[in-house]
């Protein structure tokens, strides 16, 4: 009797052990796809407005440029004595390679170290080219999940 309930309490751990990495994979997987749909219903300004408060809660001194004329980066970041020029596109497909030359342009308007694209959704692959070809960092939609997931939203 007391070999069976042994065995029973053995089960039910083990089954809790293949259990619980699958519930947070599903949460997991839930916070991203409701932070997801909250940047597809969002306009570009709002778009800015949440990738600083992102950047912000990773430990970055973020500010946004102002809406129009903002000369290539939406986004003037610094980290760790590290300056950023950041270009936002919130968008419902690729994001091509204009969004790699307007940041490009604004990390030099700005005098800033490191130029990066956030966005919603992937690059194409001209795009991830010449990123890398001019020091662009890409922060795609799993990037921002990523961060999003870091800071526990």
């Amino acid at each position: 009797m007391i070999n069976q309930a042994i065995l029973a309490a053995l089960a039910a751990a083990a089954i809790l052990c293949l259990l619980i990495p699958v519930v947070i994979r599903l949460r997991r997987r839930r916070r991203e796809r409701l932070s997801e749909d909250a940047a597809y219903a969002m306009e570009g300004h709002d778009f800015e407005y949440y990738c600083a408060d992102i950047l912000s809660h990773a430990g970055f001194d973020a500010e946004v440029t102002r809406g129009s004329g903002d000369f290539g980066a939406d986004i003037l970041a610094e980290k760790d004595g590290i300056t950023y020029a950041i270009q936002c596109k919130c968008y419902d497909g690729p994001v091509g390679v204009a969004a790699i030359e307007e940041v490009y342009a604004g990390k030099a308007f700005y005098d800033r170290m490191v130029g990066a694209v956030m966005t919603n959704q992937y690059f194409t692959a001209p795009a991830v080219e010449m990123a890398q070809k001019l020091n662009i960092l890409l922060w795609d939609r799993g990037y921002l999940a990523g961060m999003l997931d870091e800071e526990g939203r």
